[in-house]
Order: structure tokens, then sequence, then C-alpha cells
């Protein structure tokens, strides 16, 4: 939703866009990083501390003036498991996405 205005954020295509904070870390590094990522479908299921499978995700890098940054969608975010995994599955690594390490 657009602070300013109150309005929620659509795509193209009119479906309203979510925003979700997704934590990353690089393989071998102990800080993580927190991505946004625009989703056209409600994320249903995600928490804080819950790892998760991000489908179809694409980065593009962007530029305004002096401001630039990369900005990321994909196609749905969906629970991976609960945090840690299970004994004799460790599931996925928190915070990584479908597609390997970011």
């Amino acid at each position: 939703m657009n602070p300013d205005t109150g309005e929620v954020r659509k795509n193209r295509d009119g479906q309203t866009i979510y925003a979700v904070g997704v934590s990353v870390r690089q393989k071998d590094r102990r800080r993580a990083d927190v991505i946004e990522i625009s989703v056209p479908v409600e994320p249903r299921g995600v928490a804080e501390g819950v790892p998760v499978q991000v489908a179809d995700l694409v980065a593009t890098a962007w530029e305004i003036g002096d401001r630039h940054g990369v900005s990321f969608r994909a196609s749905g975010i969906t629970p991976a498991g609960p945090p840690g995994g299970v004994a004799g599955n460790p599931g996925p690594a928190r915070g990584k996405t479908a597609g390997g390490e970011s």
C-alpha cells in the first residue's frame, strides 16, 4: 500500500501486488540481508522465521537519477517447512530461496 495515498499497488494486469521481506544469507557469510520480493499472490502461511520457497524469482537492476538498486519479483512465495527443519531432513536453510543462494 502506498503510505502517502493509501492506494493498493497493482501490476499491469490489475492484480494486487504483495511485498514480502525475505532474509537471505550468502554461502560462507554470517550476515543476512533482507530483500523485498513483490508477488501477485497473497503469501499465505509465511511468517517470520519460517523457511520459504520462492517461485520464478527475477532480479531487475534499476536506476533513477543518482539512485539505483535491484528490485525482486516472483510468481509466489510459500512456506518450505518449520524453522530448522526436521531431524534427519534439515530442509532448506533459513532465507534460502528456490534457485540457490542469493
